[in-house]
């Protein structure tokens, strides 16, 4: 049907293939439009899908919409780089290199993966030895511990690879303080001295991750760091950075991090999804049908391949006995705990 582009019910590949070729949407009818919208909203990719679309033709009635969804991400990039600022102001008296992750980052580098982009709390990265200085000082700038948990804290402390999350009490803003890109439990065990020390100052006193580590730290966070929620946004990061930038050196730098399978697996994922001549492996399939699971109202689908997903996020975060032992206490306790993300 029009709606889907080529018939069949409406999934995540309606807004895949709207992102690559704006000018498909012309073929959709009310109903592609709605689905397109809604899973859109699923995924946080309203803000790139308005920015993608911007100048196509289009229904009256979607016009407005995309319209308050630009101005929107337009509102969470100020907000996004105020954050980053506040929190250069605090820990500036430490002398700590402050590396902004994920799509803060994004922005404060103007990148293309930036344009759009629905941005959450604020990450940062900061050398491992500096953690309780760091930690003093955002608390001492108004920030709060999130979880009063005793078990959680002493979890995120002893295995993260971040400091528990921080709000802060005025603005209601989340932080969240990294010391590597994987949680210390995993198999995998990325170089964080390299993050840190070829990171990229983008203004006075804050910095991005290079760009073959924004690679590396995309793939890491979608394949060794969860069950693949929030997989679409992922990949459109990875391909922005490709198209903009492209992979020279890409391939050695995950060697280096241990991170080559997952670096290569996301670079085929991202091309099969928003870019051209995809050569995929068997498994590839699998995530691909995970990653686009929704209906036409952005409602997640395919539970067996979502439950299948959630049970390998928490084996790769995980030893056997660890796991069991962690899902046992939270079980007792009532809560799902940080393994599940």
């Amino acid at each position: 049907m029009a709606g889907s582009l080529g018939g069949g019910t409406p999934d995540g590949w309606l807004l895949a293939r709207s992102l690559r070729l704006p000018e498909s949407v012309r073929a959709l009818d009310a109903e592609g439009w709605t689905a397109l919208l809604a899973i859109a909203r699923a995924e946080q990719m309203i803000g790139t899908l308005a920015w993608r679309l911007d100048g196509i033709a289009m229904p009256s009635g979607v016009a407005p919409i995309l319209a308050d969804a630009r101005a929107s991400a337009e509102q969470g990039r100020i907000v996004a780089l105020w954050e980053a600022e506040a929190a250069r102001r605090a820990l500036a008296p430490l002398g700590v290199r402050v590396v902004l992750l994920k799509g803060t980052a994004f922005v404060a580098a103007d990148l293309q993966a930036g344009q759009g982009r629905s941005i959450g709390d604020l990450d940062i990265l900061v050398p491992h030895d500096t953690l309780d200085a760091v930690e003093a000082a955002l608390i001492g700038a108004g920030w709060e511990w999130v979880k009063p948990d005793t078990y959680d804290d002493a979890y995120y402390r002893q295995w993260m690879h971040e400091l528990p999350p921080l709000i802060h009490r005025e603005r209601d803003r989340m932080i969240d303080v990294h010391h590597t890109i994987l949680p210390l439990t995993t198999r995998i065990t990325p170089d964080a001295a390299a993050l840190l020390a070829d990171a990229i100052e983008v203004v006075p006193g804050l910095w991005t991750l290079s760009l073959a580590d924004m690679i590396v730290h995309a793939a890491a966070h979608l394949f060794a760091d969860g069950d693949l929620a929030g997989g679409m946004r992922n990949l459109w990061d990875v391909q922005c950075l490709v198209d903009q930038f492209g992979t020279d050196g890409v391939a050695a730098r995950a060697a280096h991090h241990g991170l080559s399978r997952d670096v290569a697996r996301a670079l085929r994922l991202a091309t099969a999804l928003y870019g051209e001549g995809a050569k995929l492996e068997l498994a590839d399939h699998a995530y691909l049908r995970r990653i686009t699971a929704r209906d036409g109202w952005g409602r997640a689908t395919r539970p067996f391949t979502r439950h299948a997903f959630y049970i390998r996020s928490h084996w790769l975060r995980m030893p056997p006995t660890m796991l069991a032992r962690h899902l046992w206490t939270k079980w007792r306790k009532g809560g799902a705990g940080p393994a599940s993300g």
